[in-house]
């Protein structure tokens, strides 16, 4: 399905983990994993869940094999790819107040 803006299949990548902390190994690890994330370009949507927007599904399968190198020893991780489509279908409230939700960045990313 094309993105109607600009004529590319835009996606987002949502990885959404659940890591151990009980020891300080494990923090720094959870902490490491976290900071992985954010140098590729993801933000925080809650605690445990990044996102990050992608050109193309190409380019969601670049960030989802960074995310695979990265991921800690413990704990579980879930990687999901959706289209521009579907992330605009999401409901997001903060508390009974509805917002709107992130816009697919316009910038061109070169690699």
């Amino acid at each position: 399905m094309e993105d109607f803006r600009s004529g590319y299949k835009a996606m987002w990548v949502f990885v959404m983990f659940d890591l151990p902390v009980g020891t300080k190994l494990q923090r720094k690890r959870a902490s490491g994993f976290r900071k992985e994330l954010v140098r590729d370009g993801f933000q925080m949507m809650q605690f445990s869940i990044y996102f990050r927007a992608s050109p193309s599904d190409e380019n969601a399968a670049v960030h989802v094999r960074r995310v695979r190198r990265a991921l800690p020893a413990e704990g579980k991780v879930r990687i999901l790819r959706v289209t521009d489509k579907q992330f605009g279908r999401m409901f997001s409230f903060f508390g009974r107040k509805a917002v709107q939700l992130e816009e697919m960045p316009r910038q061109l990313a070169l690699f």
